[in-house]
């Protein structure tokens, strides 16, 4: 079992950042692959970024892009989303997740993840 508590959401405006942790616990978080991934009302939960285990490995979601950097901090067991140059469509839940069967391998579909937080609502105005 891993247990995942995301933080940071908020109300922002456009062009503004926000940080968002990804505090676990349980099963070791140091040795898996962690995701973001984002819910609109109304819309599939997406992809947005994934780290590998030791950080050497990131992908993004195109919209994503060159405006969000994901980290971690494994001495912590802690993952981070730092998002720059927020949109109005960034406006999501955002949720971390887990796959506990990869180490380098970065799955972009939901399905290949195990454990979910909670999520944390992200909102930007225009």
């Amino acid at each position: 079992q891993v247990h995942l508590v995301e933080r940071g959401g908020g109300l922002v405006q456009a062009g503004g950042s926000l940080r968002l942790s990804c505090a676990a616990s349980g099963r070791t978080f140091s040795a898996v692959v962690m995701g973001w991934f984002r819910q609109a009302p109304g819309m599939e939960r997406e992809f947005v970024a994934a780290i590998s285990w030791n950080g050497g490995i990131t992908d993004y979601a195109d919209p994503v892009k060159g405006r969000f950097t994901v980290s971690r901090d494994n001495a912590k067991n802690t993952g981070y989303l730092e998002m720059n140059s927020l949109k109005p469509e960034d406006t999501a839940v955002y949720y971390c997740a887990v796959d506990v069967h990869a180490t380098e391998t970065l799955h972009t579909e939901k399905s290949e993840y195990d454990y979910w937080g909670q999520g944390t609502q992200v909102t930007v105005s225009s």
